[in-house]
């Protein structure tokens, strides 16, 4: 995709497993065919910055040459499926079925189309949007929802045929075709999302999560992280959603460790209540660069208070409403109270003023 600062790769990595090498590999690649910004997405994915026509092939070669990179229908699972014992059903043979029996349909679904089945244990997919959605409900059995419209109850044996029969009607649509076109739209509650920072427990072992300050690395800080992983004896990362990372069965002091190379390791950072987009430093839209900014503001930020940083209108990184929301504009921050980036600011401000109208006794 075409973007302020070249061409952005979404890499959607094999059950989105990765070892402390590749991890670094990964890092040295972006910075070598790209301006080596890494992001892990809201989903869960790799996306590097910066490339052009001429380097995203070698990139392309190069990432292949050392990970499995999937492709086709996108079928999520939480990243933590068959390893979490509080689980109420395993997600990930049903996910294999379901990619495998609609192989078939291949380019007749549009490549945003997207299936999550969760397993609803420790770490879920809530709150991330599908087209359909299989949620377990019980032992084997699991609820069906079309564009998060509950729509029946099946068991296992009959889920992976259910989901297929709603892929093939959408694919008779046209690769346009969304599941918002086979039902009728109904106001619901968003699903809570899960804490994906902490410490979880697996079967066997632990999951450490750690995340990247509004879903964004340089390739030096991506590489140090990689090293100190192979230093503490990890053999294994996981990428999951809320821009996270999880460590597989990493010793107390990689905690501490991480957190001195910037990332955020405890759930209550403030960090974690703000969304901010790439803005001026890598989008042609972007009026304001809106991470700098974000991270300027973090410690002002009052508890329980959510900030959207946008560099412009469009609001690409929290497309929903926040507390707070700072747009960039050509003669300054727009501020939208409980809104979207996309609603009309209730004051322009300069850049002095933006910290005591985020704090307590500001406007929000």
């Amino acid at each position: 995709m075409q973007t302020g600062d070249g061409l952005l790769a979404r890499l959607r990595v094999g059950a989105g497993r990765l070892t402390p090498a590749q991890l670094h590999t990964i890092a040295e690649q972006a910075a070598h065919h790209g301006n080596g910004q890494v992001e892990i997405t809201a989903r869960g994915n790799l996306q590097v910055r910066g490339l052009t026509l001429t380097s995203t092939p070698a990139f392309a070669a190069a990432v292949r040459a050392i990970v499995d990179i999937e492709q086709g229908l996108v079928v999520e699972t939480p990243p933590l499926a068959g390893d979490d014992a509080t689980e109420i059903s395993a997600p990930r043979a049903l996910a294999v079925s379901i990619r495998d029996l609609a192989a078939a349909l291949g380019e007749q679904l549009g490549p945003k189309v997207t299936v999550v089945v969760d397993g609803m244990g420790q770490i879920t997919r809530a709150g991330l949007k599908a087209d359909i959605r299989l949620t377990a409900i019980a032992p084997q059995h699991w609820s069906l929802a079309i564009a998060e419209q509950p729509r029946s109850e099946l068991h296992e044996s009959a889920a992976a045929a259910a989901v297929v029969t709603v892929l093939v009607k959408l694919a008779e649509l046209g690769p346009a075709a969304r599941a918002t076109d086979l039902v009728t739209p109904r106001a619901s509650a968003a699903p809570s999302s899960s804490q994906t920072i902490g410490q979880f427990t697996l079967a066997s072992g632990s999951a450490t999560g750690i995340a990247l300050p509004f879903g964004a690395s340089d390739s030096p800080s991506l590489i140090a992280l990689a090293r100190l992983a192979t230093d503490h004896g990890i053999a294994e990362l996981r990428l999951a959603p809320h821009h996270t990372l999880l460590a597989i069965n990493a010793p107390a002091g990689f905690v501490h460790d991480a957190a001195t190379l910037g990332f955020i390791t405890d759930a209550s950072d403030p960090r974690t209540r703000i969304s901010a987009c790439i803005g001026s430093a890598g989008c042609a839209s972007g009026h304001i660069p809106a991470r700098e900014i974000a991270q300027q503001l973090a410690s002002a930020l009052p508890a329980g208070r959510d900030l959207h940083v946008s560099g412009c209108a469009k609001g690409c990184a929290h497309p929903r409403r926040a507390a707070l929301t700072l747009v960039g504009q050509a003669g300054g921050y727009g501020l939208v109270i409980n809104g979207s980036a996309g609603d009309t600011p209730q004051t322009v401000l300069r850049a002095d003023q933006l910290e005591s109208a985020i704090g307590p006794s500001g406007q929000g």
